[in-house]
């Protein structure tokens, strides 16, 4: 495809790929480099400087900053993936079947929509994340994803309501064939290039939702950690032990910056209007 084409020669895309990458090894990878794991205290060294044993240095109990950030990245960036894979297909499924069914189908899934969108998604979530600490953080992915489908469902049901109309969804329709099946294999489709960039930013809009979370004290549960755990109890001792604060939150501005940088350059390519300028060149 054209677009795509034009995405490999991108350099937003290219950067946003390689520190994407390169964040996603640290996290996976980085775990095994060093003989400290984040629950470890090294009681020799409290609030220590990076140094040779310790590499992003020590908190203020001693545990390994490291060790700490590589967890916090990797769980953070495991409840992003989640989050856009869940809400995206959410808001897919909603979207298309409301448009394309219409009738009391879609006046019941935007009522819901709706009063979805009139909630003030953080108060729910102060509210309802107290009741889920010891669920675990799969039910955190849940709630940040029951809170983050609506407007994207709305645009897709708009999307559906125009590509239904189009003659080979017609001729589909007065063939037999059914209405699921239409829907996974002419509108979908149709769909992919705004689905694939709405999740693309949604890992990055997750990411910073968990981290707020976290840092009231609402997200991921002692002894583990995320990257909005270690921001939140470094915060008072930025300037005075940096290292404590600085790196989790260098690696949060790193992955949030790449994320924007890849979805910028998806939206690009993969928008009609600009593989058609392509084509004219």
């Amino acid at each position: 495809m054209p677009g795509l084409r034009g995405l490999a020669r991108s350099p937003r895309a290219l950067t946003g790929a390689v520190l994407i990458l390169a964040l996603f090894l640290l996290a996976f990878v980085g775990p095994h480099l060093t003989p400290w794991s984040h629950t470890d205290v090294d009681y020799t060294t409290l609030r220590g400087a990076p140094d040779a044993r310790h590499w992003f240095g020590t908190n203020r109990i001693g545990q390994d900053v490291f060790a700490q950030t590589v967890r916090g990245l990797q769980k953070s960036l495991l409840i992003g993936l989640f989050v856009a894979l869940f809400s995206t297909g959410l808001a897919a499924a909603v979207g298309t079947c409301a448009g394309y069914f219409g009738g009391w189908t879609d006046r019941v899934l935007m009522f819901l929509v709706d009063l979805l969108l009139v909630l003030p998604g953080f108060l729910v979530l102060v509210v309802v994340a107290p009741s889920l600490r010891g669920a675990g953080w799969m039910a955190y992915v849940g709630l940040l994803a029951a809170l983050g489908w609506m407007l994207t469902a709305r645009a897709v049901r708009a999307m559906t309501l125009s590509l239904k109309e189009r003659p080979y969804v017609t001729a589909a329709r007065h063939m037999g064939v059914g209405p699921f099946l239409i829907i996974r294999r002419h509108l979908l489709p149709h769909m992919a290039s705004f689905l694939i960039t709405h999740a693309t930013i949604a890992v990055a809009g997750a990411v910073i939702s968990e981290t707020g979370l976290s840092y009231f004290g609402f997200g991921v549960q002692p002894p583990d950690v995320s990257l909005g755990t270690l921001i939140a109890d470094s915060t008072d001792v930025a300037l005075t032990y940096p290292w404590m604060f600085f790196f989790p939150t260098g690696l949060l501005l790193c992955f949030v910056l790449a994320v924007n940088l890849v979805g910028e350059a998806l939206r690009d390519a993969l928008d009609p209007v600009a593989v058609r300028a392509e084509l004219r060149v």
